[in-house]
């Protein structure tokens, strides 16, 4: 079958396996207004999900011919949410990566899991457990209310100031040549947070958006 061109793609996300990331995820993205094509090979989690997702059938990913009766050649993006069954996860990124879907994401569950995807030509691999584990590991070992990292080891946290530059216009404090962050936000209480500036003053009671290799704004974020 012909692929159909850009303008003509089926709009929306398709979801295979909908177990509790593959369902977290689908039900977000509806929350959101993207249109969701779920797919499961469990005619339970089918039903259950039934009403909730913009369509939602039951299949076995594994087998090409069932994924382009569903139209999944047509969609730009998909995510593949299977986890436990390696097998029915590498085959199905294989058919997806055959059909030239241009934004692929999978789960993975180890980092051969990861590797073997990654090699397959999958666009984006999480690990859902594993980054959720070292992002609680950083919350729970400094004062950071909020850490993201990106592969690079490059981080962004929300955190409270330091006493050290309270009352200071950012563009006196120096906290970028002395600590080698960037404060790029700064919420009051009571209100939004804001951009931060050279010439943001920030006061005790605020809370900091800060950004920096991950190593820096950890021990920035422990400062008194």
């Amino acid at each position: 079958m012909a692929r159909r061109n850009r303008e003509t793609r089926a709009p929306g996300t398709v979801v295979i396996g909908l177990g509790r990331f593959g369902k977290s995820l689908a039900l977000e993205l509806v929350a959101e207004g993207t249109e969701v094509l779920g797919i499961d090979e469990d005619p339970k989690t089918v039903q259950r999900l039934a009403g909730r997702l913009t369509h939602v059938v039951e299949a076995d990913s594994t087998n090409e011919e069932a994924l382009r009766q569903l139209s999944v050649h047509e969609f730009d993006k998909a995510v593949v949410g299977i986890g436990s069954n390696l097998e029915a996860s590498i085959l199905t990124c294989s058919i997806l990566v055959n059909f030239g879907i241009r934004n692929i994401w999978a789960k993975a569950i180890s980092n051969s899991h990861a590797r073997i995807l990654t090699q397959l030509g999958v666009h984006h691999v999480v690990r859902p457990e594993h980054d959720m584990g070292m992002r609680v590991a950083h919350l729970v070992r400094g004062r950071m209310l909020d850490y993201i990292e990106f592969d690079d080891g490059y981080a962004i946290v929300k955190t409270e100031p330091p006493a050290s530059i309270y009352g200071l216009p950012l563009g006196e404090s120096r906290v970028r040549s002395r600590y080698g962050v960037t404060i790029v936000g700064i919420k009051r209480t009571g209100q939004d947070f804001t951009h931060a500036t050279p010439e943001t003053v920030v006061e005790q009671g605020d809370l900091i958006i800060v950004s920096g290799p991950e190593t820096g704004v950890e021990r920035f974020s422990n400062l008194d």
